[in-house]
């Protein structure tokens, strides 16, 4: 299953789209899987994601909730892990435990600071940034655990996942970034989200640079993967140029947001939904490989995929 799914990214001609699942404060994602199959979404989509307690906010286990959503559709999940919550032993253990599920591809995360938590008090254990778990999946990739150890029985190849920012002022730094993670053994990279075809394209130019610029064999095969988080309401576009690093807003898409907003919220949403499916299909045409987050919203996902 990973294998097809892995072929398939990196098939030029065919279309890649995943959807982020955002795991509950709950002990059961069974509303979940009942949302994505009322709006059919699993049939649309290549496969699926599951964060793991993104803004340190407490959430089902990430890896856990991955199996279940993999086992309930026949899709491959990539499973988040942040380095914030393990450390070294964990993660290989999870990873040594999420293999013989078959969960197999990995997004690792440094993940947002543990002051952002719900939680009293919590600290967050952060022994190295996401480079560390690359390099732990390279090692078990090789058979052997992080201290060069031999597993018996070694595990089934695990796709290591990294993310990247979508935007900076240098973007030559932001082409640094991905060459480190190319260099641990990325075998992919997903986006924070793009807001116009420009910006997507000036993303795909620098990673194919940084691929030929990495030392490891694998990232000649890497792939990218652009983010997307469609904006249907004024002040999470506001908010999200404001306040998240990494991600460029346009004015215009701002200022058409806000005078939609004072027009009522069906305009609202009108708008940011004629926007959001603008881009969208821009770049599904123009690179056809898209991970869309959205909040649980599969409704929105669902109209936008068509």
């Amino acid at each position: 299953m990973f294998e097809e799914f892995c072929d398939f990214l990196c098939n030029k001609t065919k279309k890649f789209i995943t959807v982020e699942i955002n795991p509950p404060h709950g002990a059961s994602i069974d509303q979940i899987l009942k949302d994505i199959k009322k709006y059919k979404l699993h049939e649309k989509v290549s496969g699926f994601s599951c964060t793991d307690n993104p803004l340190a906010k407490l959430k089902m286990s990430g890896v856990l909730s991955a199996i279940k959503v993999q086992q309930t559709f026949g899709k491959p999940v990539i499973a988040t892990m942040s380095m914030r919550d393990k450390n070294k032993l964990s993660l290989q253990s999870t990873l040594l435990g999420a293999n013989d599920f078959d969960l197999r591809c990995i997004l690792a995360l440094t993940g947002d600071p543990a002051k952002y938590s719900d939680q009293p008090e919590v600290k967050g254990v952060l022994e190295r940034d996401s480079t560390l778990l690359l390099s732990i999946i390279y090692h078990l990739n090789n058979g052997v655990d992080y201290s060069n150890k031999p597993l018996n029985p070694a595990p089934r190849p695990i796709y290591p996942f990294a993310v990247s920012n979508s935007y900076a002022k240098d973007m030559k730094q932001l082409q640094k970034r991905m060459i480190k993670k190319l260099d641990y053994g990325a075998r992919a990279i997903i986006t924070q989200p793009v807001y116009t075809l420009e910006n997507a394209k000036a993303v795909l130019e620098i990673f194919e640079e940084a691929k030929t610029m990495s030392i490891r064999e694998t990232a000649k095969e890497a792939q990218i993967v652009l983010g997307q988080f469609p904006i249907v309401a004024a002040r999470t576009a506001n908010f999200i140029d404001d306040k998240v690093p990494g991600i460029n807003v346009p004015k215009e898409i701002i200022d058409e947001m806000n005078l939609a907003a004072m027009d009522g919220a069906q305009k609202e949403r009108e708008v940011g939904f004629r926007l959001s499916k603008r881009i969208f299909d821009d770049v599904m045409e123009a690179h056809g490989k898209v991970h869309l987050m959205t909040h649980n919203r599969f409704d929105l996902c669902a109209e936008l995929i068509g």
